[in-house]
């Protein structure tokens, strides 16, 4: 089996009286003969990720961090808002990514310098994150533009001869121009239409996925045709989630070392807990059965990568975010009394997270996310109750875990998740 032969790329035969051949249904081409064959995966079972992948990956460390103390000096709705865009378009050009290394094969010495580059691009849009609103958003979306555009344009001569893959790039191309212009041209003129342009970026670019990057004339490309090993696309999600709870301990290790004392330590193990309790949820028993589940899609396995990976893993990524910035109150004020922002940080950022991995199990299971969402119901509820009463912060980040240990625990009682049958 070459690289491109897979599920989709080949031709279907039907018996035809006087013949032997096979009748091609209009909608497959007949034949797949990639031009770069060893620029592409083979499909093998689970494409397994590579120290490429992995070396990629690692700008994302400062990528969160730098989005965690950007919330940390804008404690408001409307730095919130900023955060909240800048990470949907660097998660653009994460996930984006995750896709390309789908298909493509990253020890192959053309896709490493091409993830090397986009390293190099994905540092420089970190380092301007902090000025993104202020003077430097112009180097962020210059090179946001030059990522975008400059993958999709590699990808497209990577996978030449393979009918369904250039069909994918060559329709997802003038999405991703037309997207990334909207960011260089808010960039451009600044204040609130930045914001206003950068927001319409991202819906337009979440409304060209959905519906498969339309193009006048050239039609869509419906997700059963995109081919995805969705065994590798779930383990690359998984590293990301690793990264971010990462992020949330450096944050809190780094305030630490500022001031250390028994206080500080006791609210460090606080806080160490709280990101051991959230990556309780998430890897104890549903990352592996995700992994097989979205294996086990067949032709399903497209939409449900988009959904689950490309729209739900940033909820919770976001949810990390926030949480590590309730932890830096938490380390640095363990005995004030709650406010209104460190309690939606300490109580709003477990929320998000369990909310997005609630919709997450929702959609790979089918199944009503019950405790979770009694979860997240729980600790909105408190977070007027620790402002009003007013709680200590310390006090809100240990509720914050106990709901979020709560949540481990009725998953132990629900007995282990089925995995479907793969479909014939």
């Amino acid at each position: 089996m070459t690289a491109g032969s897979v599920r989709n790329g080949g031709c279907r035969s039907s018996a035809r009286a006087g013949t032997g051949g096979c009748a091609v249904t209009p909608s497959e081409p007949p034949v797949v003969r990639p031009k770069r064959p060893w620029l592409l995966r083979e499909r093998r079972g689970v494409e397994p990720t590579t120290s490429t992948e992995l070396f990629f990956d690692l700008v994302f460390i400062f990528t969160t961090t730098q989005l965690a103390h950007y919330l940390i000096a804008h404690p408001d709705w409307h730095g919130a808002a900023r955060a909240a865009l800048v990470l949907a378009l660097v998660w653009f050009v994460w996930i984006y990514t995750a896709w390309g290394t789908n298909w493509l094969r990253p020890d192959q010495a053309p896709v490493r310098a091409l993830l090397i580059a986009l390293m190099l691009g994905s540092l420089l849009l970190s380092a301007t994150i902090p000025e993104a609103f202020a003077g430097g958003g112009l180097v962020f979306a210059l090179v946001y533009l030059a990522v975008q555009v400059g993958r999709t344009v590699f990808a497209l001569w990577a996978v030449q001869g393979h009918p369904w893959l250039v069909d994918g790039f060559q329709k997802a191309l003038p999405w991703l121009a037309g997207t990334s212009l909207l960011v260089v041209l808010g960039a451009v003129v600044g204040g609130a239409f930045q914001e206003a342009l950068w927001a319409a970026a991202i819906v337009i670019e979440v409304i060209g996925l959905s519906t498969g990057f339309p193009v006048p004339g050239l039609g869509r490309s419906p997700a059963e045709r995109w081919m995805v090993e969705g065994g590798h696309l779930a383990e690359r999600c998984q590293a990301f989630i690793l990264i971010a709870l990462g992020e949330s301990i450096l944050v809190t290790g780094s305030t630490l070392a500022q001031h250390l004392d028994l206080t500080m330590a006791g609210a460090f193990v606080l806080a160490f807990a709280g990101s051991v309790a959230l990556w309780w949820v998430y890897f104890a028993r549903s990352a592996p059965a995700a992994a097989e589940v979205i294996a086990r899609a067949g032709e399903r396995t497209g939409g449900l990568s988009r959904l689950a990976f490309n729209y739900l893993h940033p909820v919770m990524v976001a949810g990390i975010i926030v949480t590590a910035a309730g932890d830096e109150r938490l380390l640095r004020e363990p005995g004030a009394d709650t406010t209104t922002v460190s309690a939606l940080f300490t109580l709003g950022g477990p929320a998000l997270f369990l909310a997005g991995h609630g919709a997450y199990t929702a959609v790979l299971w089918r199944i009503w996310p019950t405790g979770r969402i009694a979860a997240v119901v729980v600790l909105l509820a408190l977070v007027p109750v620790g402002v009003l009463l007013p709680l200590p912060v310390a006090a809100c980040a240990a509720l914050a875990t106990a709901v979020t240990v709560a949540v481990i625990v009725a998953d132990r009682f629900r007995g282990p998740r089925a995995v479907p049958p793969r479909p014939a």
